[in-house]
């Protein structure tokens, strides 16, 4: 028996110590620093972000300033000349020298001076410039992608007041990206249509969902965050954000937006409506206006329109910017519908949205029109036939003076005071993420004549004066204090933050908006009432077109 009981206990301290010994083994993805070579862990940190970027076509090679680093001029597609005019942007051609990218590149086709551009134009002008605080690759810094304004016309990327370093130097990778503008980015054609099978007249826009693509695959390079893409825009280019939110071509190449008097809600233009504000064209008006550019000069297709200079098509343009004769086209493909209707069947990218206008946007537009109240009376009439009435008891105009001011307040208001409203309240109602809005009246040289369309940009930018005028310390504070709501919500998603007025989310049961004036803070709307008028307008139409 004591033999036994022996064995059994060998037994059994063998069993133990064959499972101490598989449970004390390394595991497969694990060393065994007892048995493993006495060598240092090697600790890889990430490369430096530097002059010299890799990016998609080649090497570039940018400056540094101030600690910001800067790249200007980056092809981000094939220059849309020759065949490739009015056709989606093709892919960038690559390149084997070192690129230089310390300069602009020229401003897209234009007429002289289109809203103070003073840069060369050219069909080649499809380039991204970035601007970067990063000192590593692996920061991953928000994003802020900058589309300029211009009446979908004019405009360029080298403004001045446009520069990032105000951006960059608190923390956000800023890029700015050309697109073709007028006829050359615009024209819709039967023709053109045909061709693409998918609609024509929205070359402008797939320029800029060609250059977020460019963002998500190259950013990373410059210590940006692919996975935090703010869109961000003014007026026209404000509009162009309202589309890119609502076009599935952008579908997870953005996650935040910003619009500075823009946005796009108004019914689709099936003929020339008036009060129809920013309101797109039907994929049937836009190729009939197309048709008859043609015409003007004077070639029978596509294939001689194209072979003409663009100097030659832009000299036909007349009245200017063109009179924004070419704008985004609900072509079924980039846009399906008006953004309303989109909205309300919840077709949109759902993000958070940081929107607003300024308090006297047409008092940057025309100089200073007089009106006669009989005449602001008889104009009323004619251009909103049935909602006439209501829309003149809204709008004061017992004297001369008051219908001059209230011709210029209903047309702020149609144009872009409804639309960031409205683009408000249908995110607030159909998106699961928050919208906040504001609403800019500082002007403290003429304090009762409101802020004109684009003052409150150089203040978002910190742009503000000149060497030979320098801002005051008030506009300074005020610029400061905007950069840091927007940076804030590149950021999170949410312009909130440290040592700022609190800014409340847009509701439908609070309307409260951020006012920018000598006094900023949250407070309802000023213009509520007003744009409850015109709302009744804008479901009129949409009603009849249904």
């Amino acid at each position: 028996m004591k033999i036994k009981h022996s064995i059994w206990l060998t037994i059994i301290m063998f069993i133990f110590f064959i499972t101490f010994a598989c449970d004390s083994s390394p595991d497969k993805n694990q060393v065994n620093e007892s048995s493993a070579p006495d060598v240092k862990e090697e600790i890889k940190e990430a490369p430096p972000v530097t002059a010299k970027v890799e990016v998609t076509g080649g090497t570039i090679e940018g400056i540094e300033q101030d600690g910001i680093l800067t790249y200007k001029g980056i092809p981000f597609a094939a220059p849309p000349v020759g065949d490739l005019r009015w056709k989606a942007p093709a892919a960038v051609q690559a390149w084997t020298d070192v690129k230089k990218a310390d300069t602009f590149c020229n401003a897209c086709m234009q007429a002289a001076n289109a809203m103070g551009n003073t840069a060369p134009v050219s069909e080649d002008c499809l380039y991204i410039n970035v601007w970067t605080p990063a000192k590593k690759m692996d920061e991953k810094l928000p994003v802020i992608y900058w589309v300029h304004g211009g009446g979908y016309s004019g405009g360029s990327t080298s403004t001045p007041m446009y520069d990032g370093m105000g951006f960059a130097k608190k923390g956000v990778v800023l890029v700015s990206v050309a697109y073709r503008l007028g006829v050359f980015g615009f024209l819709a054609h039967p023709e053109l249509s045909l061709e693409s099978g998918n609609g024509s007249g929205n070359y402008g826009m797939l320029d800029m969902v060609e250059g977020l693509k460019w963002v998500k695959d190259n950013i990373a390079n410059f210590g940006g965050d692919p996975s935090n893409v703010t869109i961000f825009g003014h007026s026209a280019g404000g509009a162009a954000i309202s589309l890119l939110a609502a076009t599935p071509l952008t579908k997870g190449l953005f996650h935040r937006a910003i619009c500075m008097s823009g946005g796009s809600f108004s019914p689709l233009m099936t003929g020339n409506q008036a009060g129809i504000g920013l309101g797109l064209p039907t994929l049937k008006l836009a190729e009939s206006n197309g048709e008859q550019f043609l015409k003007d000069l004077g070639v029978a297709d596509i294939k001689a329109a194209r072979a003409l200079s663009a100097e030659d098509i832009q000299g036909k343009l007349t009245g200017g910017m063109g009179g924004m004769r070419f704008r985004p086209v609900a072509d079924g493909y980039v846009i399906s519908n008006d953004l309303y209707s989109l909205y309300m069947a919840g077709n949109f990218n759902d993000t958070p949205v940081l929107l607003g206008h300024t308090s006297n946007e047409m008092g940057s537009f025309g100089g200073n029109q007089n009106i006669t109240k009989a005449d602001f009376g008889k104009q009323i009439k004619e251009q909103y036939g049935q909602q006439a009435e209501l829309i003149l008891s809204a709008y004061p105009h017992s004297t001369d003076a008051e219908a001059t001011r209230a011709s210029k307040d209903i047309r702020n208001d149609s144009s872009f005071s409804w639309n960031t409203w409205t683009w408000s309240r249908l995110q607030s109602q159909k998106g699961k993420n928050r919208a906040y809005q504001y609403y800019f009246d500082y002007n403290p040289k003429a304090p009762d004549a409101g802020s004109g369309h684009g003052s409150d940009v150089p203040y978002a930018f910190r742009t503000l004066g000149n060497p030979a005028e320098p801002p005051k310390e008030e506009d300074m504070k005020l610029s400061n204090m905007i950069n840091a709501y927007w940076v804030n919500f590149a950021k999170t998603g949410d312009p909130n933050g440290q040592g700022l007025p609190e800014w409340p989310a847009f509701s439908e049961s609070d309307q409260k908006v951020m006012v920018f004036d000598a006094a900023p803070g949250a407070r309802p709307l000023p213009v509520l009432e007003r744009l409850k008028v015109i709302d009744i307008y804008f479901s009129g139409l949409r009603e009849k077109k249904e």
